[in-house]
């Protein structure tokens, strides 16, 4: 069963909007370029919103001009890019791609979905507002990575006519995210920059996931570039660096977030692990203390105990740490995996069958889904 993609759409009053902020460039003494081999293409130089041909060919088919006149230019252009009879586009976490990977892979995520929908609408000359939706942070993990994940949507606007504006129009909403309630969510404006730096952090994170790390460096190097502001970026880059052995300059880029947000939480975790590494334990202790006020129960603690009750058969113990996790991530996948494998482990059959079917639902990778729905038929044809 493929999971295609569930707009929320709602109209707002368009806000006026602000010219484009200079910010100060990141400090050049961040980056050690000679110490990663240059990829041989250069990706992160190619414009993320560029239209493909194919996309070209797409924008200019009967079939996507009837939409536009049918529906009008803002909701004709969702109807075409997203109605399930035409491109099947399906939501997939797997990779961050830009806008013609988004449209040839026929799937993206949030953000990728965003850059393609950007692309198109500013082929029709339509006005686009990025929006960064608070409090919606949810947590994954690629083997030995913690990634945690924020959602964006965008508002399309005005049609710009000429040097005119059409003066008739409220901004448009479109969130990517199923059952998103859009007019509850809180938001904050962000800039093209931002948004370019988030996929870059994200190709990044992708990246040293696989392995990949000089090719994760140029990334994140280039995602700090574009926007200095980006924190996120900078965590990303220190990773690489801890990764990559340069502990002295991960610990410069982390302190150098820590100077703008002494709370953050996710950097002062890899700062932890950094002076441990460099045998720094009492300044590592003293840390720990502080994150342990800041955030007395982190992202997968509970799972991580659960993981280590697997390992010692104690399949209770991890029954009731996976439902830990479950309860307050209810739509990550790899908890209601493992509280099924803890279930099926007890005997518990249908408590199995039934976590293994939410593991498949909430799943967004084509990959994971597949695996899930093997073992989901399996539990199907156990002996009730």
């Amino acid at each position: 069963m493929k999971s295609y993609i569930a707009l929320a759409l709602s109209l707002l009053l368009a806000a006026c909007s602000s010219a484009p902020v200079l910010l100060p460039p990141a400090p050049d003494s961040l980056f050690a370029d000679q110490r990663f081999v240059r990829p041989a293409s250069e990706r992160q130089a190619v414009d993320v919103f560029a239209l493909s041909d194919a996309m070209k060919r797409y924008a200019n088919s009967g079939e996507f001009a009837a939409r536009l006149r049918a529906n009008g230019v803002r909701r004709g252009l969702i109807q075409a890019l997203y109605d399930k009879g035409l491109l099947r586009l399906e939501y997939d976490s797997s990779m961050t791609r830009n806008a013609a990977e988004a449209f040839d892979a026929r799937a993206g995520n949030c953000l990728s979905l965003v850059i393609m929908t950007t692309a198109f609408a500013r082929e029709l000359g339509l006005e686009v507002q990025f929006q960064s939706v608070l409090d919606q942070e949810s947590w994954g993990r690629s083997g030995d990575l913690y990634l945690e994940f924020g959602h964006v949507n965008l508002t399309l606007g005005k049609q710009r006519v000429g040097a005119y504006l059409r003066s008739e129009y409220e901004a448009l909403i479109v969130d990517f995210a199923p059952g998103a309630d859009i007019r509850n969510q809180h938001s904050l404006p962000i800039s093209e920059a931002t948004i370019v730096a988030m996929y870059m952090s994200n190709r990044a994170a992708e990246t040293l996931a696989k392995g990949e790390v000089d090719a994760a460096y140029w990334w994140a190097r280039e995602a700090v570039r574009k926007d200095p502001k980006f924190l996120s970026a900078y965590n990303t880059l220190g990773v690489i660096y801890r990764r990559h052995g340069d502990l002295s300059l991960a610990e410069r880029v982390f302190n150098e977030v820590l100077q703008r947000e002494p709370a953050n939480t996710q950097v002062l975790s890899n700062l932890v692990l950094l002076l441990s590494d460099l045998g720094r334990h009492a300044e590592a202790d003293a840390l720990k203390v502080k994150l342990a006020q800041l955030q007395p129960h982190p992202p997968f603690s509970y799972f991580n105990q659960g993981m280590a009750a697997m390992a010692r058969g104690d399949y209770q113990a991890a029954k009731v740490w996976f439902r830990k996790e479950v309860d307050r991530a209810a739509y990550f996948h790899e908890f209601h995996f493992w509280l099924a494998r803890a279930h099926y482990a007890l005997g518990e059959i249908d408590a199995a069958r039934e976590q293994m079917a939410l593991a498949v639902e909430n799943t967004t990778s084509r990959k994971e889904h597949d695996l899930y729905a093997a073992k989901l038929e399996h539990l199907k044809a156990y002996p009730r």
